[in-house]
């Protein structure tokens, strides 16, 4: 296990994979079960994930993504889903906080009067909580996926409505990103791309 810090200076995002490797369901698992924790509004966990590795199905989501090599070489890609019916579970969520006596039955009405105030009728809202939460959730996928020893690659190049159509998706679940894992198949760090200095992109009020 690295420390935080050597862990973000050394990811990358992987362009092309080393095929023929796969990754134990067993290890994604245990991967998940971190990301998990991610933060999200409200708890409300919007993000679903996709964890495909047959090698039809990822060939099918090639194609969604324009043809993008990085799929077919990779061990898996994983679709990243945001739920905009995620507030629906509110009660569900909170139910075990009451039940545990950490929240009171007023506080657990208010709780849920809110997220309902928030998010019914307002699409717009629920579409943007679920590209929000999720990409929190996918960000630290990623780097405790590095933490483990595979590379990823985030993309966004890819048609949102074919692959809704591919996988079957429903109208409530927004395909925020996808997520190439495997082995970078380069052998030496790659030089970093220029990153502007902090003093460009952070101002102190």
């Amino acid at each position: 296990m690295s420390t935080f810090s050597e862990l973000v200076q050394s990811r990358r995002s992987a362009n092309n994979f080393v095929e023929g490797v796969t990754i134990p369901q067993s290890e994604l698992e245990e991967m998940f079960s971190l990301a998990r924790l991610a933060p999200s509004a409200y708890n409300l966990q919007h993000a679903h994930y996709k964890v495909i590795s047959d090698d039809g199905m990822k060939e099918a989501i090639r194609k969604d993504a324009y043809g993008q090599y990085k799929i077919h070489t990779a061990s898996a890609v994983i679709v990243v889903l945001g739920d905009k019916n995620a507030y629906l579970q509110a009660p569900e969520i909170y139910s075990g906080l009451k039940l545990l006596g950490a929240m009171s039955e007023d506080a657990y009405e208010q709780t849920i009067q809110s997220i309902n105030d928030a998010y019914t009728g307002n699409d717009a809202f629920q579409r943007d909580e679920a590209i929000r939460n999720a990409s929190l959730s996918a960000m630290q996928f990623m780097l405790i996926a590095k933490d483990k020893g595979w590379d990823t690659c985030p993309m966004i190049g890819f048609d949102p409505e074919a692959v809704k159509a591919t996988l079957g998706l429903g109208d409530h679940m927004v395909p925020v990103m996808l997520i190439t894992i495997g082995k970078d198949n380069q052998h030496k760090i790659r030089p970093r791309g220029y990153r502007k200095p902090v003093n460009e992109f952070v101002e102190f009020i």
